[in-house]
């Protein structure tokens, strides 16, 4: 009897808890209010653990905005933290998450390409996409709605400029737009197909390169600039004591080369020349943790810069218990949404 009745108490939760987030997703998109729920924040902030809340809470499905989660067998290094999508018994849906073998330099045109396919997907469930990360360049693109049609070889132009060095190339693609990365310009090849994207974009109608901004609310964790630091070095610790040598030392025995684990930066950058040979542990520790804390620094730079460009980002306190700023998130949402209709 005992058995049953958890059974059915069980159930009962689920069936309100689905009727609560179903009613939310039908009503902001049928009033056209909201097309996703944007969570964002630096490194260390917590950011996939309130998502996972809040997914439960409105019925949403996450989407990873993180540029270097979508690579398999890269999970300590990363903070993948899979086991933070289960809850209540029951997995999160998550996507654009272990999308792509080590070694691959996935770029900003993929991941629009594979955020829309997953963003209509959840909606045509009827649930609500959830955006979440801390690659700002990843966000701000979506979230605008950048037109980014596929873009066939130009062997003609390739020709041409295959003879150009590289500061050549980049001065060139400057000439189409501003550059806000540097993964167009790391080599040749790949500055001459931004080249080749940026002229097949010029030859297009204007209907075709019309931009389709998604409407969402944006929260954002913010932390205390000395908590963030703390948090930063105790993870850090962590995540070294959990294997995260031995995981780069995994990919290189897979045969990927080093460069290539280098190129991803931050922990994979450090723990490969660590494992080569050219730092001492404690060294690598100290430039590792170094660079962390001025990738979160950076991360904070550009969702204010955000801010600046037009985005309106609901700050909440990092250092909160987070079911209390799901229920504050899932408040405000709410105030917006009634005031939309009236």
């Amino acid at each position: 009897m005992c058995f049953t009745t958890n059974i059915n108490i069980k159930s009962i939760y689920y069936f309100f808890l689905f009727e609560i987030s179903t009613t939310f997703v039908q009503n902001s998109q049928s009033a056209n209010i909201m097309d996703i729920l944007t969570l964002l924040g630096p490194t260390a902030s917590g950011k996939t653990a309130l998502a996972v809340l809040l997914a439960e809470k409105l019925g949403a499905e996450i989407i990873s905005a993180d540029s270097r989660q979508i690579y398999r067998r890269m999970d300590i290094g990363t903070g993948k933290d899979l086991n933070e999508y289960r809850l209540h018994g029951r997995t999160i849906p998550y996507h654009l998450i272990d999308i792509c073998e080590p070694g691959y330099r996935y770029n900003l045109y993929e991941y629009q390409r594979d955020f829309n396919t997953a963003f209509d997907a959840i909606r045509s469930r009827g649930r609500l996409p959830l955006l979440c990360g801390g690659t700002g360049l990843y966000i701000e693109t979506v979230l605008k709605g950048y037109s980014m049609p596929q873009v066939p070889e130009n062997t003609e132009l390739r020709r041409r400029l295959a003879d150009k060095s590289l500061p050549e190339l980049e001065a060139l693609l400057r000439s189409y737009k501003t550059l806000h990365n540097t993964t167009d310009t790391d080599t040749c090849k790949r500055a001459i197909r931004a080249i080749e994207i940026e002229e097949y974009y010029r030859s297009l109608p204007p209907e075709v390169r019309q931009d389709k901004p998604l409407k969402s609310f944006i929260a954002g964790i913010a932390i205390d600039r000395e908590v963030r630091r703390q948090r930063i070095t105790e993870r850090l610790k962590k995540r070294l004591d959990g294997g995260m040598v031995d995981e780069v030392r995994g990919l290189l025995a897979e045969g990927i080369p080093p460069e290539n684990l280098i190129y991803y930066g931050l922990e994979y950058k450090f723990l490969t020349e660590y494992v080569l040979g050219k730092y001492s542990y404690q060294e690598m520790f100290t430039l590792l943790e170094t660079a962390i804390h001025q990738f979160a620094k950076r991360q904070m730079t550009w969702f204010r810069g955000m801010e600046r460009r037009g985005f309106s980002i609901y700050w909440v306190d990092g250092t909160q218990p987070f079911e209390k700023l799901c229920d504050e998130i899932a408040e405000k949402i709410k105030e917006q949404m009634q005031g939309a209709i009236q």
